[in-house]
């Protein structure tokens, strides 16, 4: 498997003539975790329970169960309160949002800015919640 990172294969597909040819030549380069892997991980790097991240994610333990099964795909704002849940590190967090189609947290969105303290700070979900309310930010549930 040849390693290309994402410049890289930006620049082979932009200078590609034949689009067949150059998906079957990366296809190893082409990311293929779901959000349910990348949760499955954070998961199992934590000792905690379900039903106990379900309470610290503000997430009833039916729909906690259905998009660890990969059955239901999340909101970005219901990836982000398991985020919180899961004390997952902002890189884990980007990475996610984009695997699932959502924005970046992006420091210069004001609300952005106050979940991205949050989850660098080790803060509780529900303390970031109040802190989104109190700024006349959408919060995240």
């Amino acid at each position: 498997m040849k390693k290309i990172d994402t410049d890289g294969l930006k620049q082979e597909l932009m200078s590609s003539p034949d689009l067949d040819e150059f998906l079957s030549e990366n296809e190893e380069a082409f990311c293929n975790n779901s959000a349910s892997d990348i949760l499955v991980r954070l998961f199992n790097e934590k000792n905690i329970s379900k039903a106990a991240l379900a309470r610290k994610s503000g997430i009833s333990e039916v729909y906690l169960h259905q998009i660890f099964s990969g059955k239901r795909t999340p909101s970005r704002n219901r990836l982000l309160c398991l985020a919180f849940g899961l004390e997952a590190k902002l890189d884990d967090v980007q990475e996610l949002l984009k695997l699932c189609g959502f924005a970046s947290l992006y420091p210069k969105n004001r609300r952005d800015a106050i979940i991205i303290y949050g989850l660098t700070h080790n803060s509780e979900l529900f303390e970031i919640n109040d802190k989104l309310f109190v700024e006349n930010e959408e919060t995240l549930f």
